[in-house]
């Protein structure tokens, strides 16, 4: 209870049976998508928005596990009730069916829990399995590891990102299977259709290169506040969007930095255009402030938090620079192969590939084309998914 985010989580599971019964009634036609937090709703996006143009006349429940993805999309107009999942027991599972009896269940990539799925199967409710993934050091391909074997095979079907995913499946004897690929493919290509115009970054950026660091943690906005501070970054533009947009955060990162900065929060008080540096104190503008970029630097994979969304960028046609901790992201693999991302493990490295996308704009534009044909190429997961829905 001492830690904000978690204390969330446990104060908004309190509330899920309540605010389920008094938002459904016994005659509801009702859908359930479940994500585990916010990546695995901007996963499952594409499907979702297609079932609820589908299913007009259903609710749709969409239930989170972690705050970071309820609190932001709460109010989501792809949902009819937006709760968190309760803990995964038995007797949770027969309330939580009980009054949500859903006519179709999506789970998305790997958040799965076998109470629920397993009463789902007893009750003969469909379920299926999105944009999945599976490693071999997983408890369901280990001996001991028969009650979450048991839950995967409550999904009628499930569609993995790989192949290798794919395979796994099947050797434990799963094989309603098929490789789709990943549905973010076709949820970033959407943000192309959509009015990506930010006044206040076109009168920041003023016509200049533009630098983007997407989701950053303090051992990357290191390499970052060093060469900021350096010669090296005249003439250039830098926005920083944290992954921790508290106060106190914001201003230890401010104050390291000797350009004249700004932040979301004071964008009207001041001249952006003589600003070199804007900090992004809030959340959900980062997808359109990556159209702005002419690079980018993703953020997570220089300590073990984890990658975040490299396709966000990607799909601008900006070249990507990462840490080297991003052995779980096939994505990334791809696109250091093809050229298009670069991923570093010093300050030399950052420094080196920074100058050299900022000095050389058609070893830039090159690297930034590779990766949104590598966005292009692997649309089709949403697709292959409602076919097999029939939508």
């Amino acid at each position: 209870m001492f830690n904000d985010k978690l204390k969330k989580g446990v104060v908004g599971r309190k509330t899920t049976f309540k605010v389920l019964k008094n938002n459904l009634s016994k005659n509801d036609k009702t859908l359930w998508f479940h994500c585990a937090s916010l990546g695995e709703y901007e996963q499952g996006l594409p499907v979702f928005t297609k079932l609820r143009n589908h299913y007009k006349n259903h609710k749709i429940i969409l239930s989170f596990l972690s705050p970071s993805g309820y609190e932001i999309r709460k109010n989501t107009p792809i949902a009819d009730i937006v709760i968190y999942l309760p803990l995964d027991t038995k007797t949770n599972a027969k309330r939580f069916l009980d009054l949500v009896n859903p006519e179709l269940t999506i789970f998305i990539k790997y958040d799965i829990w076998p109470n629920f799925l397993i009463e789902l199967k007893r009750r003969q409710l469909r379920a299926i399995l999105i944009s999945a993934v599976f490693r071999k050091n997983q408890i369901y391909f280990k001996a001991y590891g028969n009650r979450f074997k048991e839950a995967l095979f409550a999904f009628e079907y499930i569609f993995t990102q790989n192949e290798a995913s794919k395979t796994r499946l099947q050797t434990i004897n799963y094989q309603a299977v098929s490789v789709s690929g990943d549905t973010r493919f076709d949820r970033v290509y959407n943000q192309l259709d959509i009015d990506n115009k930010l006044n206040f970054i076109e009168e920041f950026k003023n016509n200049q290169i533009c630098v983007v660091a997407g989701s950053t943690w303090p051992e990357g906005e290191s390499l970052f506040i060093n060469f900021i501070n350096s010669e090296a970054s005249k003439n250039v533009k830098f926005i920083i969007a944290p992954h921790d947009i508290k106060s106190e955060r914001v201003k230890n990162l401010q104050e390291k930095i000797n350009s004249k900065t700004t932040l979301f929060s004071d964008k009207n008080r001041e001249n952006l255009s003589d600003c070199q540096v804007f900090i992004i104190d809030t959340v959900g503008i980062l997808s359109k402030i990556y159209s702005y970029a002419d690079i980018a630097y993703i953020g997570g994979a220089m300590g073990h938090t984890g990658l975040h969304n490299t396709l966000e960028a990607a799909v601008f046609g900006v070249p990507i620079i990462i840490g080297n901790n991003h052995e779980k992201f096939p994505e990334a693999k791809a696109m250091i192969d093809n050229g298009g991302m670069f991923s570093v493990s010093t300050k030399n490295d950052f420094t080196s590939i920074l100058n050299k996308l900022i000095s050389n704009s058609d070893f830039r534009l090159k690297c930034g084309s590779k990766n949104v044909e590598y966005i292009k190429e692997n649309r089709g997961a949403v697709i292959q998914i409602l076919d097999y829905l029939r939508i």
